[in-house]
């Protein structure tokens, strides 16, 4: 984004990238649909940033959802927005956005140097990159860092570039998963039957949060939609003191009194779980997780009163003892303080030097929040280089 709006300014452009293809994490993104922006006002869209909204605003108010949809649109892919809210192009995949982009900055003028890895600066103050044919340097009039967090780091980013500029006195917050799943010390016989299994239909509650959505139970833990909205307190909580307990409304929908009545219904000769299925219309892996729960805390589902097994059933507690590895997140929080950046996101320290993307210091959630400040960090970083530049 920062290459379209310097070519599309005048300056020649040059994309320096360690891969061998242009946009790898972005067709990961759009794996699951493309998510790109969301249709939310725009006040309750920035709230999703935390607090690095302030900051962040000016970026996002020049270049707004409305303002990425048209930019999809004008390469041949028109957006719709689905019943959450969320923005997707029609074709529901990244794969012919970005080759209508490639091919657009291409006919642009910009450059792509593909299997270049930045390393650092050399004591003249250029670029300096692994090439395939060698170490390489370059001489350049400004430069726009996009270097990514450290999720998914096969794609490209490896979070490498955190001790380079720390080296050059930027203050960097130490990367951590973001959008993340957790580990949980499921006992084998849960987690042999119901590895993959999906929670469909609950709420998620913690730090008076709630959340609905979906999640699925992992080898290891727990991960899914509604466990990354909440994966920003559930990482603080853990950091701090080295758990989190989440609580799982199973059937959410259901007034508490109601529920209370169906399962004061005698249960005769079914077992627990055909009880549960039939009268509370759990899955057999909601009920595995009540039955999961009951043990951890020295009890019998079947000499349960209606009472306490409908509040089991309301908040099933879950004890999460660490975070999944960040190679496995969908984003990443922490790195370049906003504090080093100017308003054009000039790095204060290295003039002439500018950063754009996940390599900030802000998180967000899903839902298309990511992508737009990407592309708007990224447009922002090019408009401050022209005025740089004074092209």
């Amino acid at each position: 984004m920062a290459a379209e709006v310097l070519a599309a300014g005048g300056a020649a452009v040059t994309v320096y990238e360690a891969m061998p293809s242009a946009g790898r994490k972005f067709l990961m993104a759009g794996r699951g649909g493309l998510n790109l922006t969301h249709s939310e006002p725009l006040p309750q869209f920035l709230a999703r940033y935390g607090e690095a909204a302030l900051r962040l605003q000016g970026a996002i108010d020049a270049f707004p959802p409305g303002a990425l949809r048209e930019w999809c649109e004008a390469l041949g892919e028109p957006t719709f927005v689905g019943t959450s809210g969320r923005v997707f192009p029609r074709a529901f995949k990244a794969s012919p956005l970005l080759r209508a982009w490639l091919r657009r900055l291409d006919a642009g003028g910009v450059a792509f140097a593909f299997r270049h890895r930045w390393t650092g600066w050399d004591d003249k103050g250029r670029l300096l990159f692994q090439a395939p044919y060698g170490p390489s340097s370059i001489d350049a009039a400004a430069t726009v860092l996009a270097l990514g967090g450290a999720s998914w780091p096969r794609l490209g980013s490896d979070g490498g570039w955190t001790r380079m500029l720390a080296q050059k006195g930027v203050t960097i917050s130490s990367l951590r998963p973001a959008n993340c799943g957790f580990t949980v010390a499921w006992s084998e016989v849960f987690r042999t039957r119901f590895e993959g299994e999906p929670l469909k239909g609950i709420a998620l509650v913690f730090g008076g949060h709630t959340v609905r959505g979906e999640a699925v139970i992992t080898r290891t833990g727990i991960e899914g939609g509604a466990v990354y909205a909440l994966s920003a307190e559930l990482r603080e909580s853990i950091m701090a003191t080295g758990e989190a307990i989440l609580h799982v409304a199973l059937r959410p929908d259901l007034d508490r009194g109601d529920l209370v009545k169906r399962l004061s219904v005698p249960r005769g000769k079914q077992s627990v779980s055909n009880f549960l299925r039939k009268a509370a219309q759990l899955s057999p892996v909601a009920v595995g997780l009540l039955q999961e729960a009951a043990i951890n805390e020295g009890l019998s589902l079947s000499s349960l009163p209606p009472g306490r097994l409908a509040e089991l059933i309301s908040a099933v507690p879950i004890k999460l003892a660490g975070v999944a590895p960040i190679a496995r997140a969908i984003s990443s929080a922490g790195g370049i303080s906003l504090d080093e950046l100017d308003a054009d996101f000039m790095i204060r320290k290295l003039p002439g030097v500018f950063a754009a993307g996940e390599m900030l210091d802000w998180e967000a959630p899903t839902g298309g929040y990511l992508l737009q400040a990407s592309f708007a960090t990224g447009a922002a970083a090019g408009r401050g280089v022209l005025k740089w530049l004074a092209i």
